[in-house]
């Protein structure tokens, strides 16, 4: 179950990621659309699951793999953006959202 603060801090990273990846996508994604879907943040706030939904030339894993190879560098330039609402910046780590599949795919199973 997630706090009221929780919730506030995920909301601020998932705002804060997107906008590197907005500045940053030509570069690191070129021809593919990256969009941060949820962000899910520790109790303690030391860790942030960031879940991405990918479109376009790349894989989605390769998109992972990339962005967990510059995992420090998000996290340098997140510490830049949140350096007055949060104390501490929490370590990232990205994952494919898959939410989007797995909904089509239940309502495939329910049209039969």
């Amino acid at each position: 179950m997630s706090s009221i603060r929780q919730n506030k801090v995920a909301r601020l990273l998932q705002k804060e990621i997107s906008g590197i990846f907005h500045l940053n996508a030509a570069n690191w994604f070129p021809g593919t659309m990256v969009t941060v879907t949820v962000v899910r943040v520790a109790p303690d706030f030391s860790f942030a699951k960031v879940y991405l939904s990918v479109f376009g030339k790349m894989e989605p894993k390769e998109c992972v793999d990339l962005m967990t190879a510059h995992a420090k560098m998000m996290r340098g330039e997140l510490g830049k953006r949140i350096k007055n609402q949060l104390r501490i910046t929490p370590e990232l780590a990205f994952y494919v959202d898959d939410s989007l599949d797995y909904a089509e795919e239940i309502d495939e199973l329910l049209k039969k």
